[in-house]
This record gives C-alpha cells, structure tokens and sequence, in this order.
C-alpha cells in the first residue's frame, strides 16, 4: 500500500511574532476524515560552524529559557523575511561570537523537527576568521567559546552539548569531510 499524502483542506494564521507564526491546518485522511494539525512557520534559521586558523571550532555558550540551563551551541539564529540566509550566517557569526569570516561555505539544510515546523536550518562552514565587533543584544547574552574537535566530541558524548541544532549542523559537518 502506498502512504497516503495528507490534504490540506484549511489553513489559517493563528498567531505571529517578529520570529515565527503559528498555523492550524485541516487535512483530509485516507478515509475521508478531517483533522487539525497544528504547525510553527518560520522564514527559516542558519548555523554556522565557525573555523579558526588554528583548526579549533568556533561555538557560543548561551542561557536557554525553556530549560533553565546554559547550552553550547554553533551560532546561528533565524533568518528575518528578506534576507539571505548566508549573509544572516554572517551576520549571526558576528552578533553572537564576534567574528567576521572571509570565506563562507554552505554545507547543507535539514529540518529541525519536520513534524511541528516547517522550518529549512541551513548550514555554513566559515573560514578565514577575524575579530569584529559582537553585538549587545539585550534578549540574547553569548560568550564565545573556541574548541577543539576531540573537546567538542567529547562535550557531545558527555551530554554538555545538548542542542539538537548543534548536533544536527555537527553531523553535516562530519559527513562533508568523511564524503
């Protein structure tokens, strides 16, 4: 038997921020049935994956609200409406690990959670870095943080690097050099 694609009989905008929407969808079943599906729209997010001259790995340490802990992550954030994904890369280098890169490569896109956003994460490889001036942004506090690649491996087995983002934007960085 074939999977059956949903179909969207309604949609309707729900609620908007300046980051996202929130939708409420009807789609029809195989048996002719219609239900609710509830989804988060965004205009999409990157993640950079910041190397230094010296080989370690560029990442940010930050407070997460909605689990009341630090997280080590790569930079990156979502991509206002009319902007380009790499040019926010590099803007987001900038703001949250204060860095510029000359050379800006883009490795890949995956979906961070395909069943409740619509969200494209892409990601960029940034070489070439040098000092530029960090943000002060007073919705989001970041430290920079320059590690190598064994530290960063063992902060992922151990549990200190928890977000998903991160590990996702790791496992295309991995899967380029080993390609």
């Amino acid at each position: 038997m074939d999977i059956f694609p949903l179909r969207r009989i309604t949609s309707q905008r729900v609620a908007e921020n300046p980051y996202w929407e929130y939708w409420l969808d009807t789609y029809r079943l195989r048996d002719g049935s219609e239900h609710p599906y509830h989804y988060v729209h965004t205009h999409g997010s990157v993640m950079v994956v910041p190397i230094a001259d010296d080989g370690r790995l560029v990442l940010v340490r930050q407070f997460r609200y909605l689990w009341q802990r630090e997280s080590i992550e790569f930079p990156g954030g979502g991509v206002p409406d009319g902007t380009s994904a790499r040019d926010h890369a590099l803007r987001e280098l900038q703001e949250e690990a204060g860095f510029a890169a000359s050379l800006v490569e883009h490795i890949g896109d995956f979906n961070p959670m395909n069943g409740v956003t619509d969200e494209r994460c892409s990601v960029f490889i940034a070489r070439g870095l040098v000092p530029a001036a960090k943000s002060n942004d007073p919705i989001e506090e970041t430290q920079p943080l320059l590690l190598t690649e064994s530290q960063l491996r063992q902060h992922i087995a151990d549990g200190t690097i928890w977000d998903g983002m991160t590990l996702a934007a790791w496992a295309l960085f991995i899967a380029r050099q080993t390609s």
